[in-house]
């Protein structure tokens, strides 16, 4: 077992559970990525999984001393670490937003921009394509965003609302959905619409290959964590 110190840039909705992500951090220097994950087919973690000795959920921005077992990557999900599960983890500090604002990475571009889903724009890479990246997540800073309260389904009869975030970095447009729970909770009150937030920080992650049509596998490029400049 061994413990890595990371800044907590993801806390998003992951099956029945989450999907955390961060930056190590050692000797106020900040290295790569560390998604902690569990041993089940999914890999979301529990409640129980990441809760801290005080039973409080980690939030986006802690510092935070998590418990590990060995490196676990598979296919572009490089920064995959499986979880000690015998130990709490434990908050050491607490980043604003301006900090924050440091970490973000400049990517000329996320990842492979040649594919869309019908509701979305440039926001899925087939499963393939995907598995030769070399990563799976992102920390990005955007100077304009709109976030977009739809019901995308309402043609087939299902009425529940989604969350999406439209900006552009480097010259391209995004259509992404929004897995953050804070936003969720936050925009899903009222009615569909559509609200400008501004500046922002954006986590972006690949997901898990999902069978679109027999046989083909695509993942998606969502919004794990959305921190609006205060």
């Amino acid at each position: 077992m061994i413990f890595k110190k990371i800044v907590l840039l993801a806390n998003s909705r992951k099956h029945a559970g989450r999907c955390l992500a961060g930056r190590e951090t050692d000797d106020g220097k900040i290295l790569g990525w560390i998604r902690p994950v569990s041993d089940r087919v999914g890999e979301e973690l529990s409640e129980k999984e990441r809760e801290l000795e005080d039973g409080s959920d980690p939030q986006v921005l802690d510092v935070l001393r998590v418990p590990l077992l060995n490196a676990k990557p598979h296919a572009c999900q490089t920064e995959n670490w499986l979880i000690d599960i015998g130990y709490y983890w434990s908050k050491i500090d607490t980043l604003n937003w301006h900090q924050a604002s440091k970490l973000a990475e400049k990517p000329g571009t996320l990842w492979v921009n040649n594919d869309s889903t019908y509701n979305g724009k440039n926001d899925q890479i087939l499963q393939q394509t995907a598995a030769g990246l070399s990563s799976s997540i992102c920390f990005i800073r955007v100077n304009s965003l709109a976030l977009h309260v739809l019901v995308p389904g309402a043609a087939w009869g299902n009425m529940k609302k989604r969350v999406q975030a439209r900006f552009s970095f480097n010259g391209t447009d995004y259509w992404l959905w929004v897995t953050d729970p804070k936003i969720e909770r936050t925009y899903l009150a009222g009615d569909p619409r559509v609200e400008h937030v501004g500046e922002c920080l954006l986590t972006i992650s690949l997901s898990e290959p999902h069978e679109k049509s027999p046989g083909i596998f695509y993942q998606y490029k969502l919004v794990a964590a959305l921190l609006v400049c205060p």
